[in-house]
């Protein structure tokens, strides 16, 4: 027992000091034109050529913020609960039919990863008596992008990636 414990110890320690390893600044390497990070910091000579060069990255990407607006919706009557992904997660116990919206902005690293907003509804009761997944929807900017119409088959979730 006491050699186990010791053995898991020795594991245990082995992996946190592998998993911090390595987080120093010696692993970094100088820029090509010798300056370092200094150079990236430095003003531009006018103004107009920062501006330009934070609307667009060197690859000729697009790097301003961009503003989404989001709706979910959840269709049917009753209530039930409903699991999304707006910015933030939540889950709520609801009255159908039911819709949440919200701005979400994204900054050029978020938009060329990608931000899942989702909505799971839960089940409500059918006209024949029997429980099944209410219907769902998201729209982006006005458009709807995904519509679920619920039902016993199915995926039952509403899910879409804003770039």
């Amino acid at each position: 027992m006491r050699r186990a414990r010791t053995f898991i110890a020795l594991v245990a320690a082995a992996g946190l000091l592998t998993a911090c390893g390595g987080s120093g600044d010696d692993d970094r390497k100088p820029a090509a034109d010798g300056q370092g990070a200094a150079a990236s910091s430095a003003p531009a000579a006018d103004g107009q050529d920062e501006e330009k060069e934070e609307e667009k990255g060197t690859d000729g990407g697009d790097r301003a913020d961009k503003t989404y607006e989001v709706t979910l919706e959840v269709g049917g009557s009753g209530g039930t609960s409903v699991y999304y992904v707006l910015g933030t997660n939540r889950t709520e116990q609801v009255s159908l039919p039911w819709k949440k919206s919200d701005s979400i902005t994204l900054n050029s690293t978020q938009r060329k990863v990608g931000t899942i907003v989702s909505v799971v509804p839960g089940p409500v009761t059918q006209s024949d008596g029997r429980l099944a997944a209410a219907p769902c929807s998201i729209t982006v900017d006005g458009k709807k992008v995904v519509d679920d119409p619920g039902g016993a088959e199915g995926k039952h979730i509403c899910q879409y990636t804003l770039h």
